[in-house]
């Protein structure tokens, strides 16, 4: 199965977008792929085998969902890898001169198109850039 790939720059030190990736506090403001959902709470316990999970929520309250697995590698400031349900996936962490760039690869479900897959991560990774930026 190909993996569908997700990628940003982000104008800022690999240290502050690490943090920002992996702090509840910051989850809770980034984590939604359009501005009708959001994220209730976040539980982090980044090291291998530690546990995540974010609470989705459409804001009208209609539906909402965990997205929760288990982290199966993380070095600092560098890569996380992390299961969930069947699937896998994998964030990287890159300095480049104007800052990080942030590559996320992950295991397509079967229930909705790959370009919908697509589409939602790379919305998610989207908004992750403009708080980043914005701090």
């Amino acid at each position: 199965m190909t993996k569908i790939t997700v990628e940003t720059s982000i104008a800022a030190p690999i240290a502050e977008v690490w943090r920002a990736y992996t702090t509840p506090a910051d989850i809770i403001k980034w984590n939604a792929a359009s501005d009708d959902w959001h994220t209730t709470a976040s539980r982090v316990d980044l090291r291998p085998g530690g546990a995540f999970s974010s609470r989705m929520e459409a804001k009208d309250g209609s539906m909402g969902f965990d997205f929760e697995g288990t982290y199966t590698n993380v070095v600092t400031n560098e890569l996380i890898e992390y299961a969930f349900g069947d699937r896998v996936a994998q964030v990287t962490f890159a300095e480049t001169e104007n800052g990080t760039t942030v590559t996320v690869a992950f295991d397509p479900e079967t229930t909705h198109p790959v370009e919908m897959q697509q589409a939602g991560w790379q919305a998610i990774l989207n908004n992750f850039k403009r708080h980043v930026e914005a701090r």
